[in-house]
C-alpha cells in the first residue's frame, strides 16, 4: 500500500515497526511447573507493555513501542499453548527437571537443572533439555561418565 494513505512519515517508517516473529523451536514445548509460571508472567509483563504502548498519542511512536511487546505476545501465546508440563522427576537417573552434577576432566565441577527451552539459563544454572551435555547425560545415574567432544563427565550427584 502506499504511504501517501497511511500516517506513516515513510515506508521505512512502517516497516521498521514490523519486528519479525520469534523462532518458535521444531522440538516439543516441555516446562517445569517453575517454567509455566515464567511464561505466564512474561506473557502478562508483554500485555502491559502492549497496553502502555497503545496510550502513546503519537501513531508512529506508538507503533514503535508497541512492536516488542506485539512480538512478543505472538510467541509467549503459543508458547503457552503448546507448554507440555512435565511432573518432578522420580528415580535416581538424569531427567528432565533434575539437577545434575558432574566433573569435567581436570576436576571442575558443574550443576545444572535440565529444563525447558524457554527456561533455560546456562549463567543461572540451568540448561535446555535438548543441549548437548543435557542429551549425554539423560537416562545416566551416580558413577557414569559420559564423553562430550573431547570430555569425559562423571555424574557425581542427582537431585530431584
Amino acid at each position: 500500500m502506499s504511504v501517501a494513505f497511511t500516517k506513516e512519515d515513510s515506508a521505512e517508517t512502517a516497516a521498521e515497526t514490523q519486528l519479525p516473529d520469534r523462532p518458535i523451536s521444531v522440538h516439543p514445548n516441555l516446562v517445569t511447573a517453575a517454567g509455566m509460571k515464567a511464561l505466564a508472567q512474561q506473557l502478562d509483563q508483554a500485555r502491559q507493555a502492549y497496553e502502555a504502548a497503545s496510550l502513546v498519542e503519537d501513531v508512529n511512536e506508538r507503533r514503535r513501542q508497541a512492536a516488542g511487546p506485539l512480538r512478543d505476545l505472538r510467541y509467549l501465546t503459543e508458547r503457552l499453548r503448546t507448554a507440555q508440563l512435565v511432573p518432578a522427576p522420580t528415580g535416581d537417573t538424569v531427567a528432565f527437571g533434575a539437577e545434575v552434577t558432574f566433573t569435567r576432566d581436570g576436576g571442575r565441577r558443574q550443576t545444572y537443572r535440565i529444563v525447558g527451552e524457554d527456561e533455560a539459563d546456562p549463567a543461572a544454572g540451568s540448561i535446555s533439555y535438548v543441549s548437548p551435555i543435557a542429551r549425554a547425560l539423560a537416562g545416566k545415574a551416580v558413577g557414569d561418565s559420559v564423553t562430550l567432544g573431547e570430555q569425559d563427565l562423571e555424574i557425581v550427584d542427582i537431585s530431584q
